[in-house]
């Protein structure tokens, strides 16, 4: 009797370090992939000396690096496991995306913030003989396209401006913001309407709107473009009520949530 509670003591315990091992590298990764072992600390309240075992544990593995700052960063082990979840993650969106494309009509596609660049994972197109085609895999700066733009405003503005220092602003049309203050400016109303939107700011004639996915497990966005002909402005404000429902019930799928 003694050895079966001793051994399910050591099962439980054994999960718990498991648990504590995921939130510490999702604290790193909220924090932009570094910290100190103070601030992990701080953040994830746990004792010191926990996470230095747990962290000594996760650099032996190659999925935490320690820098020569002493600092922790996330580890190039993590790479090929992001990958591999990035390419599933297109997979599992096609069936909302292909919604989308059937209630609206136009090519719906998916993007995550990887690093400096918003990156397309997956792409539906639409039926029309004139429609937009973006390559999967195909990697954009953030401030001129909306995908980037929906990214983007669920940062911080010190990250947010931390990432335009690095791309800078290059005009693609006359309509590209190239200011970071106006561009920071358009993030708020971004924030406040729930959706961005690219007016002809990639490429002149093609106008696209994105929502941000609300509790995905890295900053996603899915989006709809065409020719700015029929994607008006009047149909934007069409579009958008159907996008949330559709991002709202992917994120659900990807927490195992029931449906209605």
């Amino acid at each position: 009797m003694g050895d079966h509670l001793g051994e399910e003591r050591s099962v439980a315990e054994a999960v718990r370090s498991l648990e504590r091992a995921f939130e510490l590298l999702e604290h790193l990764a909220d924090a932009g992939g570094e910290m100190a072992l103070s601030e992990l600390t701080e953040v994830s309240g746990l004792p010191m000396p926990t996470i230095y075992r747990l962290m000594r544990t996760l650099v032996n593995q190659g999925y935490v690096r320690q820098e020569a700052s002493k600092r922790y960063a996330l580890g190039p082990r993590l790479i090929r496991l992001g990958d591999g979840a990035g390419r599933l993650l297109g997979t599992w969106a096609r069936p909302a995306l292909a919604r989308l494309v059937d209630e609206v009509g136009e090519t719906a596609n998916m993007a995550v913030l990887e690093g400096d660049a918003a990156v397309y994972v997956a792409q539906v197109p639409s039926r029309h003989s004139m429609r937009m085609f973006t390559e999967v895999g195909r990697r954009v700066l953030p401030h001129c396209t909306g995908v980037g733009k929906a990214l983007l405003a669920q940062l911080p503005e010190p990250r947010v401006r931390e990432i335009l220092s690095r791309t800078g602003m290059p005009a693609r049309t006359p309509h590209t913001f190239t200011d970071p203050n106006a561009l920071v400016d358009e993030l708020a109303r971004v924030r406040e309407r729930g959706y961005a939107v690219d007016d002809e700011e990639q490429e002149v004639g093609v106008r696209c709107v994105a929502v941000p996915l609300p509790g995905a497990p890295t900053l996603t966005a899915f989006s709809v473009s065409g020719p700015s002909a029929r994607m008006t402005h009047e149909a934007v404000l069409e579009v958008v009520p159907v996008m949330r429902q559709v991002a709202a019930g992917f994120a659900a799928d990807l927490e195992g949530s029931p449906q209605d």
